[in-house]
């Protein structure tokens, strides 16, 4: 044990965390005296720790274990003290107790040491192991009684049972003696007519040491009548089967009465033991069969003896009467058949069970209730069905055990069972007459195996919250899934070991959708980020984890703070203006704010603008002056006291984040200022005002402000000249619905002008019959053309020719070979050279198009030359019919060479 403790004091001492941690005062050894209450202090130690405790002392474990320990905290000591549960009693308790505490801090470190508590012995007096213990002991005594032991007296010393005892009766003139074995014995044979009813006895046990205990007996003497009635008959032991008819004779009862000599006496017969089997005649004596009798009931079965008490008396009330006892054996048959718990049993097997492995033992839920063992034996036998014999046998036969002897694997497709019930029908039968028999069916379903973890959807996540943001707002989504099928669900939860510290007292994860929310306010300034560990785990207790990062996002929540807030100060009426009043000066701080983003606003009191902050932003230290001078003799001022109250507002120039420099916070001091006259007035300058001033405000016109209605007005009437401006660029260029002007110029702009818009060709599609051929110089390919519309479609696909968008004018040199790509159903995109006809660049404007219908052309060349305009542009133009001209383009019935 020493061995162990001072194991426990070298690990404890330095722990994972590498702080320091020690107990002041364990390991020790200490002495409590037995029977002692709760609340007892049975040993004091303190701890000596580098950092603050995340676990505080606590016992942990004890040998042997109890509960009657525990820890209080009374700093800076710590305190072992009795819970009373249980009471520990050297007698009836183990004497020694070893108990372990442990502790740990916020580095991880732990210690453990043990304290040992040895339970003192107390002498204790004896104790009553009877009744006499707990109540007065009563004993009744018939007159006639001869004398003898009449009762036993049992107790004990707690201290050493094996010691010797004095035993004592009072008082001592009572007719009874006590032995020194504590056998009570009477002295005489009472008689109830001539000796007291009752005797009160006082018993006193003393052991050794001088202790003792008293307990009370009253010895009651009770009256008798002579000449009992006895019995005659010579055997009082009976048998019968069961089953038999009620009124069936058992047995007869006969006695005589000692009092009736020498005259005819009659006697009364009856059952005293309570009983629903069997009646008496109370004249002859005949015991009956009064209710069929089953000896396989749950009250005959494990005693198939029934015991009566026959009472017979002289008189048929207040008579003398005697007593004795028959037992009547009832004798087994058999008429029941098997009985089984259930006659349809269905078990879940998965699919990784072995061979030879035991489905179910159908002995363990059949029984046969019979008493005899030649009646209660039956067997198990015919089984069949859907998988016996091939994955499932009853090995050994008849024993009703069933066995896996095939392949249940759910994946294997010769498994006809999977998802599935395998059948089975046994029957179960009585092994003597007349063989009743009963059919147990039997299913069995195989179940897949949960046999992968979840998996996230990522190792990790990050997530962005305001320090604003309140309690139940939602943070992100974590999501798992899991390869084993069916699913039957995932559970979230945040794991706080592998957390930062204190992290899950603020967030908090649905452990259905995975959803992490916020529990509580999260605070910047004092922590930026967490570190969660979240595990996801199927029904299986199969897990995975994934970390999730929660940044905190700085919001400007802290308001500025300055020294003093609030002040009382004095101004002579001949101040300088712009000079400091009083040399005061504001000092301001903020926990989130930067030095250089205060600005100080006066914002209620200053009356006549007299006084302003220099400087009144930019600064945390900002001085008070006078900007304006008072005037009282010409009535400007007739204020004297003034109560300003100051702004001071934060631009949060200490964050980057946009958020929070969206939000100001703000800060209040209350100056109070009295003005004098010099000479004439005694100021004195206090932190806190010595008198404190009322005033109401009501919202009043001055005559001084004339400037106010002033100003409204002309800004009145410059908003109604500006609406009735815009109203009337709106009549004159916005068009009214329902009342569109035609238009007054043409559409289409002759080519001449140069319009600078994009040339587009429409289209028009017709049920067009074709009826001539051509081969595209380009691809090579035929298509099919109308002499009247120029519609056009390839032969072999029968599906429209695209139009190709062209660049009008494209520099092309005379000897370089053009590509343009065309496309057409069924024929990929490519470069084809073009033949020789290529025209040079000035004449491209006249050239004719390979493939291309004059009429086209034509149209095509109506367009401006916007390489003119443009001819660093080398982009195409599309043709889009809603633009182009509506000229139907003729294509010649040959094409052009």
């Amino acid at each position: 044990m020493e061995k162990l403790k001072l194991l426990y004091f070298l690990l404890g001492v330095i722990g994972p965390g590498g702080g320091t941690l020690l107990f002041i005062g364990l390991p020790n050894s200490t002495t409590l005296m037995e029977n002692q209450p709760a609340g007892i202090v049975v040993y004091t130690f303190s701890v000596n720790s580098t950092s603050d405790l995340s676990v505080t002392p606590t016992i942990i474990n004890s040998n042997p274990l109890t509960s009657a320990f525990t820890i209080d905290q009374k700093p800076p000591n710590y305190l072992v003290v009795t819970t009373g549960n249980p009471v520990l009693d050297f007698e009836t308790t183990p004497s020694s107790f070893d108990i372990q505490i442990y502790m740990k801090d916020d580095t991880m470190a732990t210690n453990l040491q043990i304290l040992t508590v040895q339970l003192a012995n107390v002498n204790e007096p004896p104790v009553f192991l009877d009744n006499l213990a707990t109540q007065v002991v009563t004993i009744y005594i018939q007159e006639e009684t001869a004398q003898g032991n009449i009762y036993t007296i049992l107790a004990s010393d707690p201290e050493d049972p094996t010691s010797a005892l004095t035993y004592s009766l009072l008082p001592a003139s009572a007719p009874f003696t006590v032995s020194s074995t504590g056998v009570i014995r009477s002295t005489k044979t009472f008689d109830y007519e001539t000796d007291p009813h009752s005797y009160s006895l006082t018993v006193k046990v003393t052991d050794s040491g001088g202790l003792s205990v008293n307990g009370s007996l009253v010895v009651m003497i009770t009256n008798i009548n002579d000449g009992t009635p006895y019995f005659t008959m010579t055997t009082t032991t009976f048998t019968m089967p069961e089953e038999e008819n009620p009124g069936a004779v058992v047995a007869t009862i006969t006695a005589k009465d000692p009092d009736n000599a020498g005259f005819i006496s009659t006697l009364y017969y009856s059952i005293n033991t309570p009983n629903q089997y069997f009646s008496i005649n109370e004249l002859s004596g005949v015991i009956q069969v009064a209710k069929r009798i089953d000896v396989d009931a749950k009250t005959l079965r494990l005693n198939n003896i029934i015991s009566l008490e026959i009472k017979v008396t002289d008189l048929p009330s207040s008579g003398n009467s005697n007593y004795t006892t028959i037992n009547i054996t009832i004798q087994d048959i058999n008429d029941n058949p098997p009985v089984c718990t259930q006659y349809a049993w269905s078990y879940a097997v998965p699919e990784t069970q072995v061979n030879g492995s035991l489905i179910t033992d159908l002995r363990d839920q059949c029984n046969d209730i019979d008493i005899d063992p030649i009646n209660n034996a039956f067997n198990f036998t015919g089984m069949s069905g859907l998988g016996s014999n091939e994955r499932f046998q009853m090995i050994p036969a008849g024993s009703g055990k069933i066995i896996l002897t095939g392949n249940l694997d759910f994946e294997d497709p010769s498994n006809i069972g999977a998802g599935n019930e395998y059948s089975l029908t046994i029957s179960v039968q009585d092994i003597a007459s007349p063989y009743y028999k009963q059919n147990i069916y039997v299913y069995i379903k195989t179940i897949p195996v949960d046999e992968y973890p979840p998996v996230f959807n990522s190792s990790s996540y990050v997530f962005n919250v305001s320090e604003l943001s309140p309690p139940n707002s939602i943070i992100g989504y974590v999501y798992a899934t899991e390869r084993d099928y069916p699913y039957i669900g995932i559970t979230y939860t945040l794991e706080g070991d592998g957390s930062t510290l204190g992290a899950t007292s603020i967030f908090w994860i649905d452990p259905n959708t995975g959803v992490l929310k916020l529990s509580d306010y999260a605070d910047y300034e004092t922590k930026t980020q967490y570190t969660l560990l979240v595990k996801a785990t199927d029904s299986a207790s199969k897990f995975s984890t994934a970390t999730v990062t929660v940044n905190i996002l700085e919001v400007n929540d802290e308001k500025p703070v300055c020294t003093p807030n609030s002040y009382t100060l004095s101004v002579p009426i001949n101040q300088a203006t712009g000079t400091n009043i009083q040399n005061f000066k504001l000092t301001c701080t903020d926990r989130d704010s930067g030095p250089n983003s205060f600005q100080y606003v006066i914002n209620s009191g200053n009356i006549n603008n007299h006084f302003a902050f220099s400087p009144s932003s930019g600064s945390n230290v900002s001085s008070l002056v006078l900007a304006l001078p008072f005037d009282y003799a010409k009535g400007g001022d007739t204020t004297w006291n003034y109560k300003l109250k100051v702004l001071i507002n934060d631009g949060n120039l200490l964050s980057d984040s946009p958020q929070s420099k969206a939000v100001v916070q703000t800060g209040t001091v209350s100056l109070f200022i009295n003005v004098y006259i010099p000479g004439l007035t005694t100021t004195k300058t206090t932190t806190t005002p010595s008198v404190i001033y009322v005033t109401k405000s009501e919202n009043v016109y001055s005559p001084a402000a004339w400037y106010i209605p002033f100003v409204c007005t002309i800004g009145a009437l410059l908003l109604l000249g500006f609406l009735g401006f815009l109203a009337y660029l709106l009549a004159k260029y916005c068009p009214c619905k329902g009342h569109t002007k035609p238009d007054t110029e043409p559409l289409l702009k002759p080519a001449e002008k140069k319009i600078k818009e994009d040339v587009f060709l429409e289209m028009t599609k017709f049920n067009t019959v074709f009826d001539g051929e051509a081969v595209d110089p380009i691809t090579g390919n035929v298509y099919e053309y109308n002499s009247k519309s120029g519609a056009r479609r390839w032969k072999d696909t029968k599906q429209p020719i695209n139009t190709v968008p062209v660049s009008p004018q494209l520099p092309v040199s005379p000897t370089e070979q053009t590509s343009l790509p065309v496309q057409s159903s069924g024929t990929p995109n490519k470069k084809v050279k073009t033949p020789s006809t290529a025209v040079k660049a000035e004449d491209g404007a006249k050239a004719t198009m390979p493939g291309t219908p004059n009429k086209l052309q034509t149209s095509q060349q109506t367009a401006p030359n916007l390489e003119s305009e443009n001819k660093s542009s080398p982009s195409r133009f599309p043709i889009s019919p809603r633009h182009s001209p509506k000229v139907s383009p003729k294509i010649p019935k040959t094409p052009p060479a």
